[in-house]
């Protein structure tokens, strides 16, 4: 019983180090978009894009004394001999009342665990963090219905540009852009130098732990992405070592050309994998946040469907799985964009253009010299450029788009 009371202490000490520790100076835009009054939350996300900074900002600007909140990563070996329920009953009775959870994928039939921590403890809040290839529906217990669910994305361009030049631009929202592009840029562009400072976003700026160039960057990068790889959907997936043999080579063969116009047929031969397999790989994928998927309009988007384009999930992905060399530029700048729309809009392929929008704008991307032809006889079309600072008429700056959230 004293040693597990020495357990118990150490981790509400090292709760209490990591609250104290963190800062506030900034928070990702999640912060201000969560309904922290639910009494069971999910914040499920890529690795390394802040959730768990964002959790004990939380509770370091609520809970100041720190004494009715308890912090707790779920890969911890305390766990070991001692499961959630026992330790979060000792919890409640001592007097915590708000319980955070993090990496819970890492943790054995998790969803069982907060549900029943949930039915028996009614005063008590249960925030949980975990990969974004989780299926809240598809658990042991179904906590859909209980839980309020976010999924927080990579950061924008105007997160980079907030914590990283301390430019405060505010967020606008892609009515504002199509309506008011030409003042929103010259106002943004008289505040930072936007065209330096959207490449240097491109090859990190997504992910906070970003450093200009800095292979030690990429190199942290690449492993986070073998971590998710290796443990995060073998946690959530339970497969087999030689299908993780099969992911890492389709990874690698779609790296090797994004944005990949999939032939199923001869990627699965290339894979040794059968088609079926492949598709499921590529969902997998996608829900992990490594991939991006553009489907046709009117096409569905279930683990069967083949997608028009395969993408990868983010610039700084583009940059670091293509470690000796650099990405086309013109890919770079389709899944910039994609990137950035796809948290609160509906992409899909466009017959013209090489986007459809919300099924009702079209987009065609490309560099200060493309021209209007593609589009021209579109009249919800839209030109995007790179390279311009200030844009006009129906013709946007790429950059701006990075200005959503």
């Amino acid at each position: 019983m004293l040693k597990y009371f020495n357990i118990m202490e150490n981790l509400l000490r090292y709760s209490r180090q990591l609250v104290a520790s963190i800062k506030l100076d900034f928070k990702r835009y999640l912060f201000d978009e969560i309904q922290w009054e639910e009494r069971l939350l999910g914040i499920v996300g890529a690795r390394g894009i802040g959730k768990t900074s964002l959790v004990l900002q939380y509770i370091k600007e609520t809970d100041s004394r720190h004494d009715s909140s308890f912090y707790i990563s779920l890969d911890h070996f305390s766990f070991q001999n001692r499961s959630l329920f026992d330790v979060a009953e000792d919890f409640y009775i001592s007097g915590g009342r708000r319980l955070f959870l993090d990496e819970v994928h890492r943790y054995p039939d998790w969803s069982v665990q907060i549900k029943n921590i949930y039915d028996y403890f009614p005063e008590l809040q249960i925030v949980f963090t975990g990969s974004s290839a989780l299926q809240i529906h598809k658990a042991e217990a179904d906590l859909s219905r209980r839980a309020a669910i976010y999924h927080m994305h990579e950061m924008s361009l105007r997160e980079f540009l907030l914590m990283h030049r301390n430019v405060d631009t505010g967020r606008f929202s892609l009515t504002d852009i199509l309506k008011n592009h030409i003042a929103i840029a010259q106002e943004i562009s008289q505040k930072v130098q936007i065209i330096p400072a959207v490449k240097t976003y491109w090859k990190g700026g997504q992910y906070p732990f970003f450093r200009k160039d800095s292979k030690q960057f990429l190199q942290q990068l690449l492993s986070s992405v073998q971590v998710i790889l290796e443990n995060d959907l073998m946690a959530v997936e339970h497969f087999s070592y030689a299908t993780l043999v099969h992911i890492r080579k389709i990874l690698a063969l779609i790296a090797e050309s994004v944005p990949y116009k999939p032939n199923i047929s001869e990627l699965a031969r290339k894979s040794g994998i059968s088609r079926d397999v492949l598709l499921r790989i590529i969902k997998l994928l996608e829900r992990a946040d490594i991939l991006s998927l553009l489907h046709q309009q009117t096409g569905g988007t279930g683990y069967f469907t083949k997608p028009e384009k395969i993408y990868l999930r983010n610039t700084a992905l583009m940059y670091g799985l293509k470690f000796e060399k650099e990405p086309e530029i013109g890919s770079v700048r389709e899944t910039f964009f994609m990137n950035q729309l796809q948290k609160d809009h509906l992409l899909s392929s466009a017959a013209k253009g090489d986007f459809l929008v919300d099924n009702e704008y079209v987009f065609e991307v490309g560099g200060k010299n493309k021209t209007l032809k593609q589009i021209a006889s579109l009249p919800n079309g839209f030109l995007v450029k790179d390279d311009i600072e200030v844009g006009y008429k129906n013709v946007i700056p790429l950059w701006l788009f990075g200005f959503l959230y």
